[in-house]
């Protein structure tokens, strides 16, 4: 079995664990910033299983830079995946290369195929924005002259900027808080263009083909 055909192997293998992962991650990084008031051995085990998780998407990541033919070839062109595994909080970031994909697939895809990337590019941004809301609020609600006290309030604001609608009544006031601002704007209009470029699409190829009717 040459490089490649590992490579492959390895990548389908591995989906299950790394979606479990993902999960583990999401939920301990949740547990952490939601329930300030747990034990510390509480505290203790959900940051294990945070580092743990973490552990898993390194040595994923690792392990298909080694099956890979051409390492430096992989990491330009894969640079979306080592985006994820630095920051793992970005990992339905992985949506908008699935989406490329899918895409390539087919020169024309069919409902069932534009409808699984609308499914999937909604379901990465409601992901997003949910990672977003958590880490602006980790952050924010403990800062001076914050106005994003509640996990309330920082849903809101994900939503407002995920729509690109700016209201301006919640938004953060500290560094890290406008990183993840600015870095879920920019991420927000990929992953609802996603949305509605499949869509346009089904809806153009459908007006053609009755038009040739």
């Amino acid at each position: 079995m040459d490089r490649d055909a590992r490579l492959q192997e390895w990548e389908r293998r591995a989906q299950p664990y790394l979606f479990i992962a993902s999960t583990l991650f999401l939920t301990s990084y949740s547990v952490r910033v939601l329930d300030p008031g747990l034990s510390p051995a509480w505290y203790v085990l959900w940051e294990t299983v945070t580092v743990v998780s973490w552990s898993v998407f390194v040595a994923e990541y690792l392990a298909r830079l080694v099956f890979s033919r051409d390492r430096w070839h992989f990491v330009r062109t894969r640079w979306l995946d080592l985006i994820v595994t630095v920051l793992p909080l970005l990992r339905p970031l992985r949506m908008i290369d699935l989406h490329e994909r899918m895409q390539l697939r087919r020169d024309a895809p069919g409902l069932g195929l534009e409808a699984r990337v609308m499914t999937y590019s909604g379901l990465a941004a409601a992901l997003l924005g949910y990672a977003a809301s958590l880490a602006v609020y980790h952050v924010e609600s403990s800062a001076p002259d914050a106005n994003i006290h509640t996990f309330g309030d920082a849903v809101w604001w994900a939503c407002s900027t995920l729509t690109t609608t700016g209201y301006g009544d919640a938004t953060p006031v500290t560094a890290r808080g406008r990183v993840v601002a600015v870095g879920l704007m920019f991420v927000g209009v990929a992953l609802v263009g996603a949305v509605v470029g499949s869509f346009s699409s089904y809806l153009m190829r459908s007006f053609r083909r009755e038009g040739e009717r």
